[in-house]
């Protein structure tokens, strides 16, 4: 397999995989409540485990609005504003959701805000206050608004999207690089083979300061095995593409042209024009 084919096949792959992991529910928003609601009631465990409380229920965690969810409980509750926030923080990152988030602590009988704090994804911008003063033993409730909808999982997403763009650059790359060489001869009017200069436009052959003329024909020919070096040409292949509708082809004109190409690229030893019996020829291209 050629360079230029096998980063097209890399990348091709790449954007396949990338793709379908990115398009994965998982990855989506379309779960983000669930996920929420495994967090709130994991952060809501963690708090009455500190209260040495492992029998009341936490209750149903409901979504107020979008992005904002509450947590409740059975039994009336103390918290630690201090442990409240690293409680917070660990469930919400175990469970890959956004580091931005205002969370405040309301009291269940005026719905009156105890306590808050802002969480920002910069330590510095982080707003903890009367992070010392505990509340006392009461019934309250925790409301967790996301200010940032995007999923801490975006780490991993981000992975997704650069594998995805190399996939497309290695494509890019492979694509630019099978430009065949007739192509490059249209805009450079020449293509290099070994040390002649092959000119198909003008018929002929240039090595240093010789030119050598070719046949129309001859020029036909070679354009077919500089377009693809090193693989074999079928002789019916060769023979439709260089004589179709043009006249009556005699059995042994081929090889006759062969023939007069070896002698005119005799001097090059890096390219030869070989006969792969009963298959047809080949242009061996040595690029040492």
């Amino acid at each position: 397999m050629s360079k230029k084919v096998f980063c097209i096949a890399v990348g091709l792959l790449m954007a396949i995989i990338s793709v379908v992991n990115l398009l994965r529910p998982e990855t989506q928003t379309a779960n983000f409540p669930e996920k929420v609601k495994i967090a709130l009631r994991d952060a809501g465990n963690q708090l009455l485990l500190n209260n040495q409380d492992s029998t009341s229920l936490i209750l149903p965690i409901k979504e107020l609005e979008p992005l904002k969810y509450e947590l409740s409980f059975e039994r009336p509750l103390k918290i630690e504003p201090d442990s409240l926030v690293s409680i917070l923080d660990r469930s919400l990152k175990k469970t890959e959701l956004p580091n931005e988030y205002l969370t405040e602590v309301l009291q269940c009988i005026d719905n009156e805000v105890a306590y808050s704090f802002d969480m920002k994804k910069s330590i510095d911008t982080v707003v903890i206050p009367c992070g010392t003063r505990d509340l006392p033993n009461n019934c309250y409730t925790i409301t967790v608004k996301f200010t940032n909808s995007q999923l801490a999982s975006s780490h991993s997403s981000l992975w997704w999207y650069l594998l995805l763009t190399m996939g497309f650059i290695m494509m890019a790359f492979g694509f630019m690089n099978t430009k065949p060489q007739l192509q490059e001869a249209i805009a450079t009017n020449h293509v290099e083979l070994g040390s002649f200069y092959f000119y198909p436009d003008q018929n002929k052959l240039v090595k240093q300061a010789t030119e050598i003329s070719l046949s129309k024909k001859e020029c036909e020919i070679l354009a077919l095995f500089v377009e693809r070096p090193n693989q074999i040409i079928k002789r019916d292949e060769l023979t439709k593409t260089v004589w179709e509708d043009n006249g009556v082809f005699v059995g042994r004109s081929l090889d006759t042209y062969i023939s007069k190409l070896r002698k005119k690229l005799k001097s090059d030893k890096s390219i030869k024009l070989t006969n792969v019996h009963g298959v047809g020829y080949k242009l061996e291209v040595n690029s040492q």
